[in-house]
């Protein structure tokens, strides 16, 4: 096979979050250095996206479509790595991960679909090893920075006890934004694929569904409002968690579990202390039910630039040692996670791989795992999150 003419295609990019990407790879990676084609079902609208988005005229247009395994296979065989924001994947994307594998190109995407993302893993591992492809799931705010603040953490319990923490509460302290329409039809896909085979909710509920061959112990649901002594707040489920906690366990089975085979980790949202935060925890549990019903968004919408810009997020880490010694870590964007920080995170998960860490071997990997501490210093230098360790 001839070596690809591109560094990286941007599959989607006429949706809302792939020209999103498409847009931030044009406004940052302007200096040639790049190499990077535009990817869709429609060639006038990749066009108008194009020059909508102030792409160069130059940039390559691809046409294939999610169903054309022909098409698909004759776009990953131009390219070193694909980014795609084509979702929800388990409808759109067995045919993409099946040409990336048999031709060795890298792949990324925002999964969330733990499921799909299994029944991926054990289809297609072997296959992908032998290939050289890296495949890469979660790039987006499921679940690259609750895999990096736990890494990060976890570095300043080494560094204080001596030793990782064996236990990890990932808190959300403020979120400012949007929830993507493309999670919310990613989760109904989920709950539709389950109410047809109720053999997937197994899958679907096990903390370890990521980890294939490893089971560990016991995990905190997270399922209701509880109030939280160590840090005098009550917190509400968080409904990212469903994905975030599976790949934060595979990254540590990945890097060999350097948390240990006894490690346990939950995420909640603090919604404060007194009658008020158990008001607030009542309230967010009930917009979760919200934000996957009826009104949820559909794919394809999103905020406004301005709300985009306006969007934020604050994540607390907390590592407790065996003595009930505490260190913690905030992890904080600069932008509304769905959207504004997702474009950017996964942009530069694509070129860190592709620049920082080259020698990655081949499967299928978490971002965190595959990249550790060059993802970190990437997305402070260029994707605006912040990575603090806090008394």
């Amino acid at each position: 096979m001839a070596s690809p003419q591109l560094d990286i295609v941007v599959y989607g990019a006429t949706g809302f979050t792939g020209q999103l990407v498409a847009e931030y790879l044009a406004a940052h990676y302007r200096d040639g250095s790049l190499k990077w084609a535009m990817a869709g079902r429609s060639k006038d609208k990749l066009a108008a996206v194009r020059d909508a988005i102030g792409a160069p005229a130059d940039t390559p247009l691809i046409v294939a479509d999610s169903s054309d395994a022909a098409a698909l296979k004759a776009m990953v065989a131009q390219t070193k790595s694909v980014i795609s924001t084509v979702g929800p994947y388990q409808l759109y994307g067995n045919e993409l991960i099946a040409a990336c594998v048999e031709t060795g190109t890298d792949y990324f995407d925002l999964c969330g679909e733990p499921v799909w993302m299994r029944q991926m893993i054990d289809k297609h591992e072997a296959a992908a090893k032998a290939s050289g492809a890296r495949i890469v799931f979660s790039c987006g705010f499921d679940s690259v920075p609750f895999e990096l603040g736990t890494l990060f953490v976890q570095d300043e319990a080494t560094r204080v006890f001596g030793a990782p923490a064996p236990r990890v509460k990932g808190r959300v302290r403020d979120m400012r934004g949007t929830l993507s329409g493309g999670t919310a039809a990613s989760a109904k896909a989920t709950f539709d694929a389950v109410a047809k085979d109720l053999s997937l909710i197994a899958i679907l509920n096990n903390p370890f569904a990521l980890t294939p061959g490893f089971d560990g112990p016991k995990q905190p649901r997270g399922s209701k409002p509880a109030y939280e002594e160590d840090l005098q707040s009550w917190a509400a489920p968080f409904m990212m968690a469903l994905i975030n906690t599976r790949n934060v366990h595979r990254s540590n089975m990945l890097m060999g579990f350097p948390y240990g085979k006894e490690f346990v980790y939950d995420e909640m949202v603090l919604t404060g202390p007194g009658e008020k935060g158990e008001a607030n925890a009542r309230k967010v549990m009930a917009l979760n039910t919200e934000k996957t019903g009826p009104g949820a968004p559909k794919p394809g919408e999103g905020p406004s630039k301005e709300e985009r810009e306006n969007g934020r997020y604050d994540l607390l880490y907390l590592a407790i040692a065996p003595d009930g010694r505490a260190v913690r870590a905030g992890i904080k964007g600069d932008r509304d996670p769905g959207y504004g920080s997702t474009s950017k995170m996964i942009s530069e998960c694509a070129i860190c791989l592709l620049r920082d860490t080259p020698d990655v071997a081949a499967g299928f990997w978490t971002p965190g795992a595959a990249m550790q501490h060059k993802l970190i210093k990437r997305l402070v230098d260029h994707a605006g999150l912040t990575f603090q360790v806090e008394k």
